[in-house]
């Protein structure tokens, strides 16, 4: 089974750590740091594990969570969780929410899509959330 997913992997250049990608991504932990002002911030300790996602192409399916309130967006964050229960509600962490970059606009929906694209892990740029999915197309 192992060597079909990593010919898969090698065929396809998409990493896939397993059926579930936010599994990956609760990998991650979090220590409180003094910013240049002086300030405590929660700065995320990605997993060993994670850590090899880094740059990496990779596939996750999620809900649309929109930034803004009409139209089709190219950026915009991406939920294990449907938006009554997503992170932003109070409901679950952070690791539950990926940012999307994406060339194209993509139409709200309500209903899961898969998104593929690269993973950038963000413990510096409070300004970004710390997973950012780049150049993000629609699989399904």
């Amino acid at each position: 089974m192992k060597f079909l997913v990593l010919l898969f992997m090698t065929v396809t250049g998409v990493a896939i750590a397993q059926d579930n990608f936010w599994n990956t991504l609760a990998e991650v932990g979090y220590q409180t740091k003094k910013d240049a002002n002086g300030f405590d911030v929660e700065v995320p300790l990605f997993s060993k594990h994670l850590k090899t996602f880094q740059g990496k192409k990779i596939r996750i399916k999620g809900y649309i969570i929109p930034l803004a309130e009409v139209g089709s967006q190219s950026k915009f964050m991406l939920s294990a969780l449907p938006f009554s229960l997503c992170y932003f509600c109070g409901a679950a962490g952070p690791e539950t929410v990926v940012e999307v970059e994406s060339a194209e606009k993509i139409k709200f929906s309500t209903k899961p899509i898969v998104m593929e694209g690269t993973l950038m892990l963000n413990d510096k740029d409070p300004d970004h959330h710390m997973y950012i999915l780049k150049t993000a197309q629609v699989i399904n």
